[in-house]
């Protein structure tokens, strides 16, 4: 059973990586997840929040309910792996994060639930787009995601390069980040380079711009809070012998709370408009916030690390490991119901899953495959015990 089921999952995961399809248009990824489920007997509706899709499994007459989510979008990064069997068919396009490892996962734990029917209530798979944009989970909910299938909770879980391979490891309250994106233009007065007493040279501004910045969390935040301000571009349009009119800087930051997210965008605002009133230029600020924090519930710490340690053993589980500065959409979810989201080592070595995410030569570990399912299989078991 054990080995036909790793096959199974292999197979999925490895065809999900050859076809890899970026946010909103995960169209023949949700057609193929969609065929898979429907196999497996599940009740299948797509199209929520774009190409999302949700499947249910419904077990006895328990009345709680709850969701397991997969990812299934790719990145625009041309992979990188010669001799990689399994390589991407998309130019351009490849799975560098895993997603196509968390959907074979929830699908192998979809497969354990619909052939033991060991539990007691509604198991709903939930397959979310353009988690890399940060606009996937909120496109499901908008669309009514849980008003059409309430969940009492829901799990989530990324591997992690790094990790030792079918390790896990979570914690109560933040584990990641949110991720807000920041503009400050500067608009002066452009001037020969030969002549910089006869304009107000932006450049100097923006500059001081950003080291100002950089005392916020040093000087602002609660030593014992985290936050990371990074200002990422800085563009001008100026040219050799031109100081500039204008110069644009762009970055983003992370942090754990809402409270601490207002702080940085007040303050930022506060010294960039500051700094260029002294000197008489103009700003313009904008603070857009892409991604919610990931905030576990303390109620679902235990049933996770339960559920982990039934799988990998105890020796394997972080119950509190420390908190990222990487985001994901599914602190968006966290935010309309409680649940927990949880790590999985895909490996130290680069050779065996410790290749970065991001990295157009990175894999997810097919050796962890079903280790995951087992793992989602064994909360659902967990939290709607059969009688």
């Amino acid at each position: 059973m054990e080995s036909t089921l790793q096959d199974q999952l292999k197979s999925w995961r490895r065809y999900l990586h050859q076809n890899p399809e970026t946010g909103f248009e995960e169209i023949h990824t949700s057609d193929y997840i969609a065929t898979v489920l429907q196999a497996l007997g599940l009740e299948v509706h797509r199209g929520i929040g774009g190409t999302g899709l949700v499947a249910s499994l419904s077990v006895g007459d328990g009345k709680r309910a709850i969701g397991l989510r997969a990812d299934m979008d790719a990145l625009n990064i041309a992979e990188n792996a010669p001799g990689r069997t399994h390589i991407s068919r998309t130019a351009g396009k490849m799975h560098a994060c895993g997603h196509d490892g968390h959907m074979s996962m929830i699908l192998g734990a979809a497969r354990l639930l619909a052939e033991r029917r060991d539990f007691d209530g509604t198991v709903r798979f939930i397959f979310q787009p353009a988690e890399e944009h940060g606009r996937g989970a909120k496109a499901m909910m908008a669309d009514g995601l849980f008003e059409r299938f309430p969940v009492d909770a829901i799990f989530g879980a990324h591997n992690m390069p790094g990790m030792r391979a079918g390790t896990f490891a979570t914690r109560a309250g933040g584990i990641m980040a949110s991720e807000d994106n920041f503009v400050i233009h500067v608009k002066a007065r452009g001037t020969h380079a030969a002549r910089p007493h006869m304009g107000v040279d932006p450049i100097v501004i923006a500059s001081q711009i950003v080291l100002a910045l950089q005392t916020i969390v040093s000087r602002n935040l609660d030593p014992s809070l985290q936050a990371v301000i990074s200002c990422t571009e800085f563009i001008t349009d100026g040219i050799r012998n031109v100081i500039p009119s204008n110069v644009t800087i762009r970055g983003d930051t992370r942090s754990y709370s809402r409270e601490v997210q207002t702080m940085l965008e007040t303050r930022m605002r506060e010294v960039s408009e500051g700094i260029c009133r002294t000197h008489g230029a103009e700003c313009t600020f904008e603070y857009t916030h892409e991604f919610a924090p990931t905030v576990n519930s303390e109620q679902f710490l235990a049933v996770a690390v339960r559920a982990a340690s039934n799988v990998a053993g105890p020796s394997s589980v972080d119950a509190n490991v420390q908190p990222m500065m990487i985001s994901e959409d599914f602190g968006a979810f966290l935010q309309a119901v409680p649940g927990n989201f949880i790590f999985i080592g895909n490996g130290e070595s680069a050779e065996e899953g410790g290749i970065p995410l991001h990295n157009a030569a990175y894999d997810f570990n097919d050796d962890i495959l079903a280790t995951g399912a087992r793992y989602f299989a064994e909360i659902a078991r967990l939290e709607l015990p059969a009688s």
